[in-house]
């Protein structure tokens, strides 16, 4: 059986991999329809963001729901890129976007470093 924090982590970065998923395919369909002012911009944009999000759903359910090893370094990775950006974010003046950021992200981490993660996934 999983232990609880693997799941929160998974979840985690999960939501992750939806949101840059579904951003990559927002800037897409912009794109596409001819709403871009610099087309290779966006395009290399909505590239980016569909290829993170479907990475760090790969993480999620192929790697930490079935605790394999190889998926918790990338996923850590993600929540260590993702705190300067909500930190950024929130600097900005978009602290509704910036916080819960910071939040998943920290939750993420802690998630996925604590002890019965690390059990499930490596052992004793």
């Amino acid at each position: 059986m999983r232990p609880l924090t693997l799941i929160i982590a998974a979840v985690v970065v999960a939501l992750e991999g939806l949101i840059a998923f579904g951003l990559g395919l927002y800037v897409a369909v912009n794109t596409l329809a001819g709403e871009a002012k610099e087309v290779t911009a966006a395009a290399a944009e909505a590239g980016f963001g569909l290829l993170i999000g479907a990475g760090l759903l790969w993480v999620a359910w192929g790697g930490l729901l079935k605790a394999e090893r190889w998926g918790r370094a990338p996923g850590v990775l993600a929540q260590i890129f993702i705190i300067p950006v909500g930190i950024t974010v929130t600097q900005s003046g978009q602290p509704a976007i910036g916080v819960p950021l910071i939040v998943a992200a920290v939750i993420g981490l802690v998630a996925l470093l604590a002890p019965p993660t690390t059990k499930a996934m490596y052992g004793d």
